[in-house]
């Protein structure tokens, strides 16, 4: 991401991951310590110009990483592409129009923020942790818009989406208290486990307003 130190087993314990840093930054030893965007020169100036608007100029290199982070999570690329994307490195298409890069950009930017996990960008967790017992994680389910986590304790107010949205391979929502299964909730893990719920919530609507051109 843009703000945190990605090191090895980025993603997963037991995958192979690749790495693609948005900056690249010389070694110590070398006379030029300029940092360099890591985007290939000439692709990088061509998506410039396509997306060049009256209002908001020349898109920086944050404004353009946002762009390919909406484009991954457009509805229509991901079916378009799903079969390729399961075998291949994904393949970024020009926007049609510069109004079009500055949309796919502007709700990339929503979804980073997100998924980052920045306070200003979840807002507030409307699913309050209710009922009496001892906090620890026996059997989590869902049913009637409430994520529980035992048989009398739940987080109320929930949505379906939440607790089946995938991102990759995993559920979020439900690995996340599977992991926890057997330990009983702090203050700070129920904190959490909302901020989850409501990440996956606001993803899956963000992600219905991106529309591109696909060709």
């Amino acid at each position: 991401m843009l703000d945190i130190i990605g090191g090895h087993k980025l993603f997963g314990a037991y995958d192979i991951n690749t790495y693609f840093p948005l900056y690249l930054y010389s070694d110590e030893q070398e006379f030029d310590q300029t940092r360099r965007v890591n985007f290939d020169h000439k692709l990088y100036e061509h998506l410039q110009d396509l997306a060049a608007h009256p209002a908001h100029g020349k898109p920086d290199e944050v404004a353009v990483f946002d762009y390919i982070y909406g484009v991954l999570h457009c509805p229509a690329y991901r079916e378009t592409y799903a079969e390729f994307l399961k075998i291949d490195f994904p393949r970024i298409p020009w926007p049609a129009n510069p109004n079009e890069f500055w949309d796919v950009s502007a709700k990339g930017t929503k979804l980073r923020k997100l998924h980052l996990m920045d306070p200003t960008a979840i807002g507030q967790t409307p699913y309050p942790f209710m009922g009496e017992g001892d906090d620890m994680v026996k059997k989590p389910r869902f049913k009637d818009g409430r994520v529980y986590i035992n048989t009398t304790q739940y987080f109320d107010s929930t949505s379906e989406v939440s607790w089946g949205f995938y991102i990759g391979g995993y559920q979020p929502a439900r690995k996340w208290l599977k992991d926890h299964k057997g330990r009983p909730l702090t203050f700070d893990d129920v904190k959490h486990y909302q901020r989850i719920l409501k990440i996956l919530s606001e993803t899956d609507r963000i992600m219905g307003t991106i529309n591109m051109t696909l060709h």
